[in-house]
């Protein structure tokens, strides 16, 4: 996002006074849209990225304490620099970006840069804002080059499975794959793969149907024999038996990168491609 999309353009109405005249005219203010935060800071927007939505904010922030400390100029008043920096903390929150900005709004920047000897200089202040800003800026941008290695669309027309809770496990893992750098990272898309094979054993699996006589209720956790039963009833037969047996393996594979030491980004990648599929598929069946 660009940093005008934070703003909302408002009509104002000026009296021209000055002249005499008995009418007015009007003029476009763009004024901060903070609805918009409160919805971000609340959770990520429906058809926008997080990766995006904190590049804009960065960029935005940056260059308003830029002009605040080089001659003025800037767009957001102390209060609105408060809310916007609250917001891309809690952006950054969800994509496990770390960002500890030593002041708040506006007024603490002018103390911050007091304390530091760039009182009579503009350039010192620059500086000081790159140090800050420039790690952050890098991070995002690696970030955003990553979601070109996206995970895998299914070839079936269904945007989602169509079950809520399902679909809300498969896009956290993908905000999570996509800000993942790490092995530990790489272990936790892991985590989330088993979340979202736990989250569909619990939609499908309904003990009406699969439930044996003599058997007792699989755990949540029991994965393998929850959507075994149930793919074992969709999919009968002989013929069916290497799609029974795919379930299987994509429940170790996620397994495996749960608790692996130094998972790489294709295991993890492999093993969210994985997951992604037969929960769309199985949505149709």
């Amino acid at each position: 996002m660009r940093p005008d999309e934070f703003f909302v353009k408002h009509k104002r109405q000026v009296l021209l006074e000055e002249f005499g005249w008995d009418e007015s005219v009007y003029e476009v203010q763009d004024d901060l849209d903070e609805d918009l935060l409160t919805d971000l800071r609340r959770g990520p927007l429906p058809h926008q990225d997080d990766v995006a939505v904190a590049l804009g904010l960065t960029q935005l922030v940056h260059e308003d304490l830029e002009r605040f400390g080089t001659g003025g100029g800037e767009r957001l008043d102390d209060r609105q620099m408060a809310e916007v920096l609250r917001t891309l903390r809690a952006v950054l929150g969800r994509l496990n970006v770390e960002f500890d900005l030593p002041f708040r709004n506006l007024s603490m920047f002018r103390s911050y840069w007091l304390k530091r000897d760039a009182s009579r200089s503009w350039q010192k202040r620059r500086d000081l804002l790159e140090e800050l800003f420039e790690p952050l800026h890098l991070r995002l941008i690696r970030l955003e080059e990553s979601l070109f290695e996206a995970l895998a669309d299914p070839v079936s027309p269904r945007a989602g499975t169509g079950w809520p809770v399902v679909d809300e496990e498969i896009r956290e893992l993908c905000r999570r794959f996509r800000s993942a750098t790490t092995p530990q990272d790489y272990r936790a898309v892991g985590t989330h793969c088993v979340g979202v094979l736990e989250a569909l054993g619990r939609t499908v699996y309904d003990p009406g149907k699969h439930l044996r006589q003599g058997e007792t209720l699989p755990a949540p956790d029991k994965t393998k024999q929850r959507l075994g039963r149930y793919i074992e009833d969709a999919l009968p037969g002989i013929p069916n038996e290497e799609l029974r047996g795919l379930a299987n393996k994509t429940i170790e594979v996620a397994h495996q990168v749960k608790h692996r030491h130094t998972p790489t980004r294709r295991e993890a990648g492999i093993a969210a491609d994985a997951v992604i599929l037969p929960g769309q598929h199985a949505s149709a069946t």
